[in-house]
């Protein structure tokens, strides 16, 4: 029979489960308070051990017994399915799968399934896996130190780690006639970005300030609005000079050329005269090679070590916010808007397939850069009706009404 027990002054568990004799330590002095406290918590077990609720890590979670159990449970739970292992699945659903994905995407579900979803479910029968464990296993994603001293994973990164696992989940589902444990399961809720485009006035500090064999670089950036792996992957070949144009077909992602981020993607960005000037530029000094922008050896930049040596040492000279380069697109995208252009013409140069994202990201910042608050409508009814003649008594057809006549007729 279970019951709590002292040795050294301190209480101890020691009770029956699964047919094992269990001994588990507290650190709770032998008094008549904790004596209590501690009954109650072995009535709790007793109560979950008959219910088959128990969780032996819950309680003691530090437990040499919690693998034994684990291994237990998976043990059973094997004999019990017929389906295979998330292991054995998640390679045979990868490999069926990979041929549609891009090859940077497929090193991160790699990564993905590496680091957090095989050690967490990969001995796992498809069929056994609860909800309840993928919330556990969710939870336990926001407790994981990470390299800045935070503890946690954001609400974007936990959003991505899930994904596959929900794809396989579902899969499997499908396949093995179960119901997903995914069900009723929703992507936690992620906090607003919010855009900081710079000015005209700091774009022409930036460029006028910036080195000389990053001029041409930042141009491109700040009047294209290309994203960073379009720029970097620009070559030659699709630098048109005749037709001013430059044609995004490919983009360098984690050192490989690939396809576009989506069909949307593929688009040819007209070419202002700034960016003429500075690709004719630029054609002197890198011409020979294959790639626009590039180092030495003809390779394209490293973003990273541009960033962390170029452009965040520029804005801190500058005094400007630190902001990541990705703001020189949106601040294209304002700065378009600013001018009047078309938004069907702007969405077309971004990439984008509708304007939807063009209003939805960008148009706050409109007002503050061509005075669109309101006073466009105040100067076509001063032109409309001059000396406010709107509100003068000889255009008023009520003005000769008297205030009973107009209750009359109410």
């Amino acid at each position: 029979m279970a019951s709590v027990n002292v040795r050294a002054d301190k209480l101890f568990f020691d009770f029956r489960y699964k047919g094992k004799r269990c001994r588990e330590y507290t650190k709770l002095n032998d008094t008549p308070a904790n004596q209590k406290r501690a009954k109650q918590i072995l009535e709790r077990i007793e109560a979950e051990i008959t219910l088959d609720t128990f969780d032996y890590a819950r309680y003691f979670p530090k437990s040499k017994r919690v693998a034994d159990f684990q291994n237990h449970a998976l043990r059973i739970d094997r004999l019990n399915s017929d389906s295979p292992t998330f292991a054995e699945f998640s390679a045979i659903w990868f490999s069926e799968t990979e041929v549609s994905w891009r090859n940077s995407h497929k090193d991160n579900v790699a990564l993905t399934l590496r680091k957090y979803l095989c050690p967490a479910f990969g001995d796992m029968p498809l069929d056994q896996i609860t909800k309840a464990q993928l919330l556990a296993f969710r939870a336990n994603l926001t407790k994981i130190p990470r390299k800045n001293g935070n503890t946690g994973l954001s609400p974007a990164r936990i959003n991505k780690i899930m994904m596959p696992l929900r794809q396989i989940l579902n899969e499997g589902a499908e396949r093995y006639q179960y119901s997903s444990p995914f069900r009723g399961i929703k992507t936690l809720k992620l906090q607003k970005s919010h855009i900081e485009p710079f000015s005209f006035e700091d774009v022409h500090r930036i460029i006028a300030t910036v080195r000389a064999d990053f001029k041409n670089y930042y141009t491109t950036r700040f009047f294209t609005g290309m994203r960073t792996g379009e720029i970097d992957g620009l070559m030659w070949k699709y630098v048109d000079f005749e037709r001013r144009e430059i044609l995004i077909r490919e983009t360098w992602v984690m050192g490989q050329m690939e396809y576009t981020k989506n069909d949307g993607s593929q688009r040819e960005i007209q070419i202002s005269q700034p960016v003429y000037d500075a690709l004719l530029a630029q054609r002197e000094a890198t011409g020979e090679y294959t790639y626009v922008f590039c180092n030495r050896l003809g390779s394209p930049l490293s973003h990273n070590n541009i960033t962390r040596r170029v452009w965040y040492p520029l804005l801190r000279y500058l005094g400007l916010n630190k902001r990541r380069p990705y703001q020189t697109r949106h601040t294209a995208a304002t700065l378009w808007l600013a001018a009047g252009e078309s938004p069907e013409w702007i969405a077309r140069q971004m990439g984008h397939t509708t304007t939807e994202m063009l209003f939805k990201v960008y148009s706050r910042y409109v007002p503050n850069l061509t005075r669109a608050d309101g006073s466009a409508f105040e100067r076509l009814l001063t032109q409309q009706f001059p000396n406010n003649a709107l509100n003068a008594e000889t255009n008023n057809p009520l003005a000769n009404i008297s205030p009973s006549q107009g209750a009359e007729n109410d």
